[in-house]
């Protein structure tokens, strides 16, 4: 059976809270994935809620005022629950918040923090005993602060069930879209994160340089052609000698424009790609690990379960085990 249907969370009501003194950007991105209409897709989207812990003005980073007629009783009522970013990550939830937070947990809801939204979690007790994440500005005070939570500073998202906790702003994006591809498969998530202008997947962890590739220069189109020819032809040889080749390079030249092009090295690109273009193989179905290296090029299943690893600081297996539990 499938995360979605276990939970039962297609079309399912999403509830966001806003505090005072906060940045509306995580608002802002938790309201683009579920709170836009999406009439690409045939089936219903998720009823996003914007509530407060008091009903009527919330102030916001900038001076801006953001009004709302919802409050915590409507947020413990939702399917999917959100705190973002708190203003104090020193300050205690409230009683109220703490009430709201256990009273969704308790009904099954599905409990999800942004950044320094973790603290809430945590002040709750939600996350005791679990594994979880935050900015990595403020892992050590959660350390601290809640001993009990096996905090992980080194990823962008955590997803410990239903408490799914991420690390700075941006990579709440991240999270957002982890969850669509949970309840939606990740052709539906796909599609959002191209609608974003996004990765669908970022590899790496929040401390780190995230790799990926991008354009080439513009005004040679070389090693763009290089590069494509490598992605439809993952399973061969591939070398900086055949790709220098197929760009009319010589390897020295090759590695010097592909790195100032890409940031990164040929090699380490093209394990990128290959293990990228295993997901849909883990995602889909019941194919073995060792056939899904060979797939996409990899010599061993050994090799890919390292590079897998390294990429995607999972398992071909666990990742396999999100989409089919």
């Amino acid at each position: 059976m499938s995360h979605a249907l276990t939970l039962g969370r297609r079309g399912s009501t999403v509830a966001v809270l806003a505090f005072d003194g906060m940045s509306v950007f995580e608002i802002g991105i938790v309201s683009e994935v579920f709170g836009l209409p999406r009439p690409e897709f045939d089936f219903p989207w998720y009823d996003l809620t914007i509530c407060a812990e008091t009903p009527g003005p919330v102030r916001v980073v900038g001076g801006a005022t953001l009004r709302t007629d919802h409050g915590l009783d409507r947020f413990a009522a939702a399917d999917t629950v959100i705190v973002p970013g708190v203003p104090d990550v020193r300050a205690a939830p409230s009683p109220a918040l703490v009430a709201a937070l256990r009273a969704a947990h308790d009904r099954g809801a599905r409990i999800m923090s942004i950044c320094s939204g973790a603290f809430a979690l945590a002040g709750a007790g939600l996350l005791d005993g679990r594994r979880a994440t935050t900015h990595w500005r403020y892992a050590e005070e959660l350390r601290a602060r809640y001993p009990s939570v096996e905090v992980d500073a080194d990823v962008l998202y955590l997803d410990d069930g239903r408490v799914l906790t991420s690390a700075g702003s941006a990579a709440g994006l991240d999270l957002c879209l982890h969850v669509i591809r949970l309840d939606h498969g990740p052709t539906v998530a796909n599609a959002v994160a191209r609608r974003l202008v996004v990765q669908p997947h970022r590899d790496g962890g929040q401390a780190q340089f995230v790799e990926a590739p991008v354009a080439a220069d513009p005004s040679d189109d070389r090693l763009a052609r290089s590069m494509e020819w490598a992605v439809a032809n993952l399973t061969e040889n591939i070398t900086v000698d055949v790709l220098a080749r197929r760009a009319h390079m010589s390897p020295r030249t090759y590695l010097r424009h592909f790195t100032r092009a890409t940031g990164t090295s040929p090699i380490r690109w093209l394990i990128t790609q290959r293990v990228h273009a295993s997901l849909p193989l883990l995602e889909s179905g019941t194919t073995p690990i060792e056939e899904v290296a060979t797939a996409v090029g990899f010599e061993t299943a050994v090799t890919f379960r390292h590079h897998f690893g390294q990429t995607m600081r999972t398992s071909p297996s666990s990742y396999r085990r999100a989409f089919h539990p």
